[in-house]
């Protein structure tokens, strides 16, 4: 079944909406630029609620370009699963943080990228995906390239190099996705999970509790 990450929670109300609706894993944000961010203590008011009373739920911290020792250090105090690597971060950072954590990638809407062929697979792709084993973890998150943001654009990825990945390693597919266009999304891609943040919001980092039920039933639609 095709995982439903919700991402950007501020608050706790948008939490328990998120679980509500039925969302499988929520993100997070621990880069001090976007306008979902919260502090390390914030986020732990949340997820210790969470994690006590909906302990299937998977947490996820999203980080960008931080040192490996501080997103040690957040994921403890936050009490959160696993590390989203939304920057610029190496293949190494992410060796530290295994088996917690896997990486995000950001490809142009018009990238036009083969990867069907191995010797165009970047080399750090390769790693990721060789690091990325764990079932319960996705080995990639690929989003939209937009210049000077790390996510939560609204903008829509390349659908068509995220499905050549795709049926090669667990992906979990970002970027512009919406109630009204993650069925062809998941059609196209076929993805591992899919996450949104702008698409089910009233404004940046407050979430509308209708527009995550339409989106988790499109996505179940068909399941």
């Amino acid at each position: 079944m095709t995982k439903i990450k919700i991402c950007g929670i501020t608050v706790l109300k948008d939490a328990l909406a998120a679980i509500d609706a039925d969302a499988d894993l929520l993100g997070f944000n621990f880069y001090p630029k976007s306008p979902r961010y919260l502090t390390p203590q914030a986020c732990r008011e949340i997820t210790a609620i969470v994690r006590k009373d909906f302990p299937q739920i998977t947490l996820v911290g999203v980080f960008v370009n931080a040192p490996v020792s501080e997103i040690r250090s957040i994921l403890e105090t936050a009490q959160l699963h696993l590390a989203q690597l939304h920057g610029d971060e190496t293949p190494e950072m992410l060796a530290e943080l295994q088996p917690h954590a896997f990486k995000a990638i950001r490809l142009q809407s018009d990238a036009r990228t083969d990867f069907e062929a191995d010797k165009q697979i970047p080399d750090a792709i390769r790693f990721f995906v060789s690091e990325s084993a764990h079932a319960s973890v996705p080995a990639l998150l690929v989003d939209a390239a937009v210049k000077g943001m790390y996510g939560g654009s609204g903008t829509v990825a390349d659908w068509s190099a995220a499905a050549q990945l795709a049926r090669r390693i667990p992906l979990l597919l970002a970027g512009g996705l919406t109630p009204e266009n993650v069925s062809e999304a998941l059609e196209q891609v076929q993805p591992w999970g899919v996450d949104v943040a702008s698409g089910v919001e009233t404004s940046p980092g407050v979430k509308d509790p209708a527009k995550m039920r339409r989106f988790v039933e499109a996505v179940r639609k068909i399941q």
